[in-house]
């Protein structure tokens, strides 16, 4: 009997003093663990509080292997809940590990459906965990801004990514421990770290145009059947992007679905000649670096001008004699611009490309923007500089191009395109930057009573709007074949413009990418002009702009 009790205090040393790690670790495992406490992504808004991107509450479900005595009958009752295979759940369930996730997103109704069947089956070892998920409110509106968020909770595309840590906060945690049932006992509840939810922001979309503007892309698209479209809408003032859209697009709702054709947002990541809208740039240099004036004349060569060893026609069949340089813009002469950008000489002209922000990217908030092309002039043959001032030899998106028509509009400042409008995290308002001043006010009036009247009658007209002086210009360029040269009877046809002229409160852009039409009818002044115009008379209802002609 000594030796019995002898053993049996030996061993109870062992256990509770040598062991004593051992055990305490091994009931830490089987009745408690470290429970993580999600925090809330922040809710993206428009600029009127319009909800954008929210949280839809959800249950995740997760499953506790201490507690599951028969895996086999756990699974056989929760599969049709969990929408997984009875025997891939049955495998899941077939752990000893104290905390695995099975499912998540699991909508309320569904989640109490199955603990209802569990509690009647007398089954433990599944149970509840509060979180949420991602939703977008207008399905494909906005979609390419916005983005998605993935099964992980982190920010894919668009808005999303960029402020993804702003978003999505940081998650806390808190020691619990539970009972035989898998109960918890609220009376050992170790420590916690509260979860910080993200922060909410607020863009510049201002959803009632955005609205305006998709209802008018998709109606184009019906009618012209392009291999894509972009349309933007902006303060030219401020640099806010107000409305933004490409066609294809996707619902981020379902964006596992989405083709990447789809998912690709062509206003920062195309890159296109902009055709004749690209005149802007060679007319203001000259302008501004005082070389000519606005009435300077300029002899257009009655429609064909022979330069290095190659004949230059303009468009449409026009034979021009003597124009001033604001009707090169008004009529938009090709040998008009091509003499300006002559006279300026390459290095001048290629500084004012890179001025007005061609070449580089414009840095809004939205990942894939690229910085289009432009070659310096040493990398230029003989024929560069003509084929440059009318939008041919260099490459830009249609941020580039809109920003680059908001410095004209604004007065010669260019704007760094704002997306963010503000968020509830301390310093984080984003206030309208000017990059540079490109021209001076004078020569930007210049040349926007020129763009004025490109649209009252010049190759423009089909852009106006009723009761509001429009300047602008149209931009028409045959695609560029990937095997060199271009391609016959595509073309990538656009506008830019903006308004009032007088006072502009509104500066717009439609692209449409190869329109399913001849090419004696494929021009920025038939195909986009009017969409430009459709929506344009729509947001000023809208915006309740007080008209400036009658």
């Amino acid at each position: 009997m000594a030796l019995l009790f002898t053993f049996f205090a030996l061993r109870l040393v062992n256990i509770q003093v040598a062991d004593h790690e051992k055990f305490l670790h091994l009931a830490a495992e089987k009745h408690g663990f470290k429970q993580p406490i999600f925090a809330q992504r922040g809710t993206i808004f428009d600029r009127h509080g319009e909800a954008l991107a929210v949280n839809v509450p959800v249950r995740t479900v997760y499953a506790d292997g201490t507690h599951i005595k028969n895996p086999a009958a756990l699974a056989h009752v929760a599969a049709s809940f969990l929408n997984i295979p009875e025997k891939e759940l049955t495998a899941k369930l077939t752990t000893k590990r104290p905390y695995i996730v099975i499912c998540s997103g699991m909508s309320e109704l569904d989640a109490t459906a199955m603990m209802k069947a569990l509690e009647q089956a007398k089954l433990s070892g599944l149970y509840l965990q509060p979180g949420s998920e991602r939703a977008y409110p207008n399905g494909k509106m906005l979609c390419h801004v916005l983005g998605f968020v993935d099964h992980t909770g982190h920010g894919v595309d668009g808005i999303e990514h960029v402020f993804d840590k702003e978003l999505s906060g940081r998650n806390g945690y808190r020691h619990i421990e539970h009972d035989r049932k898998g109960l918890e006992i609220v009376l050992y509840r170790g420590q916690e770290e509260p979860a910080e939810d993200g922060a909410n922001i607020t863009l510049t979309i201002d959803m009632g145009l955005q609205a305006i503007l998709e209802k008018q892309l998709d109606s184009a698209v019906e009618t012209y059947k392009p291999a894509g479209a972009t349309a933007i809408l902006a303060d030219p003032k401020t640099g806010e992007i107000l409305a933004m859209a490409s066609r294809p697009n996707y619902d981020p709702n379902h964006y596992g679905e989405a083709t990447p054709e789809q998912m690709r947002n062509r206003a920062i990541t195309d890159m296109y000649e902009p055709g004749s809208v690209f005149k802007i740039v060679v007319t203001s240099c000259a302008l501004n670096e005082g070389i000519m004036t606005k009435d300077s004349v300029v002899f257009c060569e009655r429609g064909s001008f022979l330069y290095g060893g190659k004949i230059l026609h303009d468009a449409h069949g026009d034979y021009f004699g003597e124009l001033s340089v604001s009707d090169v813009l008004v009529h938009s002469s090709n040998i008009g611009a091509a003499k300006i950008a002559l006279k300026v000489g390459g290095e001048k002209y290629y500084d004012y490309v890179r001025r007005f922000g061609f070449g580089e990217r414009t840095n809004i908030s939205l990942p894939g923007e690229i910085s289009g092309l432009v070659n310096p002039p040493s990398r230029w043959d003989k024929l560069t500089i003509t084929r440059m001032a009318m939008g041919h030899a260099v490459a830009a998106t249609p941020i580039q191009v809109m920003m680059a028509m908001g410095t004209i509009a604004n007065g010669g400042k260019l704007m760094a395109p704002q997306l963010k409008l503000s968020s509830n995290k301390a310093g984080s308002n984003d206030d309208a930057c000017i990059k540079r001043e490109v021209v001076t006010p004078k020569v930007a009036s210049d040349i926007s009573n020129a763009l004025a009247g490109v649209v009252a009658r010049g190759t423009a007209m089909q852009a106006k709007i009723d009761g509001y002086a429009v300047a602008g210009k149209t931009g028409t360029a045959q695609k560029i074949n990937p095997h060199g040269g271009y391609l016959e009877n595509h073309y990538i046809v656009s506008f830019a413009g903006y308004f009032p002229a007088e006072n502009p409160r509104l500066i717009g852009l439609v692209v449409v990418d190869d329109a399913r039409l001849g090419s004696s009818a494929n021009f920025g002044g038939l195909v986009a002009a009017p969409i430009f115009s459709k929506i344009g008379e729509a947001s000023a209802r809208y915006l309740d702009l007080i008209p400036s002609t009658k």
